[in-house]
């Protein structure tokens, strides 16, 4: 799930002098580049004024971001999520792990900046190319998700049961956050990825929804 950007845990050891100076540079070309977007729009919005704006220069843009979607959409959430899993307890079945973690994500990064959130899984809906660029992205996470289902399970991260959950999950948040945006960001985005991790394991009784079709 594309989250905003996560906090850094407490315990975490302080990063040193040059991956401050990093990671303050990435956050004034993403802000620069949000800033720009709600003034005139994602399309009018070019690499040389997000470079201008941060007071970079474009290579340093894209030294950072491969592309202009990559700003909107990259964060530490990967990472995060794989550290945080690993450290459930082993014997805690995997979907409690995932509600826990991912509860756990959408309490502290959409809390911490709501505009930013907002803004990006508008874009997520809205513009062609950042959907398709986040698509590509969550392959990544999906492997992520793979590699610690297996070592829960003692399977093989390449088995099918392992990759058909992982990328269901991954597939289903995504459409849980387009839900969310499409319907004006006024639901609790944490009870509805509880209901899609519910619907995921229990199934799915269209029978018992509104709008079921008549046997």
């Amino acid at each position: 799930m594309t989250a905003a950007r996560t906090p850094r845990p407490a315990s975490a050891p302080r990063p040193g002098l040059r991956e401050r100076k990093k990671l303050k540079t990435r956050l004034a070309i993403r802000e620069a580049t949000y800033r720009l977007i709600r003034e005139q729009g994602y399309d009018a919005t070019t690499v040389e004024q997000i470079a201008e704006a941060a007071e970079v220069s474009p290579s340093t843009v894209f030294r950072y971001f491969t592309t202009k979607e990559d700003i909107v959409l990259t964060d530490e959430f990967d990472p995060v999520l794989e550290r945080e899993l690993r450290q459930r307890p082993a014997d805690e079945p995997i979907v409690e792990s995932l509600r826990r973690v991912l509860r756990h994500a959408v309490a502290f990064g959409f809390a911490d900046e709501p505009e930013e959130a907002i803004l990006r899984t508008r874009l997520m809906i809205e513009v062609p190319a950042v959907r398709s660029r986040m698509l590509e992205s969550m392959s990544v996470t999906g492997g992520i998700l793979c590699r610690v289902i297996a070592e829960r399970t003692g399977k093989d991260p390449g088995d099918l049961e392992v990759r058909t959950f992982a990328m269901g999950l991954i597939g289903a948040l995504t459409e849980t956050t387009a839900y969310w945006a499409e319907h004006g960001h006024k639901e609790d985005l944490a009870e509805l990825v509880d209901r899609t991790l519910t619907v995921l394991t229990t199934g799915f009784s269209g029978a018992s929804g509104p709008g079921s079709m008549p046997s």
